[in-house]
């Protein structure tokens, strides 16, 4: 059984269903995201396994336990909010220090398992601080670390690095990956950001509507998508409808790929190239965008517009207005067939 055991969870408040029928089994030391936009269920799954939501049908265990017979704070989790809920009036050891208080730990074992945990997020010498006069990032590491002090059977993540800027969120996402590594602690996490979840998970559970569209790894969901949505929603991609030929499939009478039915090609940008040797897909560079360490091309073709991605290598770069003929290798796509999903 796994360490934590999600089963036929079902939350519907009156006629509107929040989370449908989802099955998830989370193993001893995993880093699992709950990913999707807003209003798909996955917040309210979090909530359910920490207790502040009750399921309206299944069950949640947590190492053969019955979560539904413990009120929250016997559960034995962290729990790390998008807002931190930090006390301002108390200091950084004081903020880590509380759940152990809360526990009637002995005051020599606090002392030192919150040096401990200050250590591990890097904040050893701000025990004294207060929060205002810490940065977003050194907040949100007090909060891992008042979470992680517990030393809880899951750490649960809401949102957690959402306020950060975007060069801020990139260092903390590398940081808190390694924490929790280093803690070894079970971690579900929410969040609506793809390049967050493909970062820091072991397995990413994809929702929409409340459902669970793909779980997988980071590598399987973003390569193989198992739905349109999957692949629309876990970055960037163009879709082509194609039709069979004797040579293959054809996107608006160029030959792209083997197969035999009509289909939906869906090609990630960063899979798509450029070719002056054999046949294609002919297009005209609308327009080119530099981003440092790669470029973005929009290509106008006779199967609609198709987004590039070129790495910053050396290679030349078509210019806007340039003629161009695109192509990708057939195992780099995802078909959906007529009448069905990728």
């Amino acid at each position: 059984m796994p360490y934590l055991a999600i089963e036929n969870i079902r939350k519907a408040y009156g006629p509107a269903v929040a989370v449908d029928h989802l099955d998830l089994g989370v193993e001893k030391g995993e880093f699992i995201s709950l990913l999707g936009p807003s209003g798909c269920g996955k917040t309210t799954t979090l909530q359910m396994i920490a207790g502040f939501v009750e399921p309206t049908q299944g069950a949640i265990a947590l190492d053969g336990i019955d979560l539904s017979q413990l009120a929250p704070e016997k559960r034995g989790l962290g729990i790390v909010f998008q807002s931190y809920a930090l006390f301002p009036h108390m200091t950084v050891a004081a903020n880590v220090a509380f759940g152990l208080e809360m526990r009637r730990v002995g005051k020599a074992e606090i002392r030192q398992r919150v040096e401990q945990a200050l250590a591990m997020v890097g904040l050893a010498d701000k025990g004294g601080r207060y929060p205002r006069q810490m940065s977003g990032g050194q907040q949100q590491r007090v909060a891992l670390a008042r979470a992680l002090v517990i030393r809880p059977a899951i750490l649960l993540l809401d949102e957690p690095l959402s306020n950060l800027d975007a060069k801020l969120r990139e260092e903390m996402q590398l940081e808190l990956r390694q924490i929790q590594r280093q803690s070894g602690t079970t971690t579900v996490l929410v969040t609506h950001d793809q390049q967050e979840a493909l970062a820091l998970s072991d397995r990413i559970v994809v929702m929409n509507q409340g459902r669970v569209e793909q779980i997988g790894s980071p590598f399987d969901v973003y390569e193989r998508p198992g739905s349109a949505f999957v692949a629309t929603f876990l970055g960037r991609t163009n879709t082509f409808s194609a039709e069979p030929t004797p040579q293959g499939l054809a996107v608006a009478g160029h030959v792209m790929m083997p197969g035999e039915r009509p289909a939906t090609i869906s090609i990630r940008p960063e899979k798509v190239d450029f070719t002056t040797e054999g046949d294609g897909l002919p297009g005209r560079v609308l327009t080119r965008v530099f981003q440092g360490n790669h470029w973005l091309l929009h290509v106008q073709t006779p199967g609609g517009l198709c987004l590039v991605i070129r790495p910053n290598d050396g290679r030349p770069v078509p210019g806007e207005g340039e003629a161009v003929v695109l192509v990708f290798r057939a195992g780099d796509a995802s078909l959906s067939l007529a009448g069905s999903s990728p």
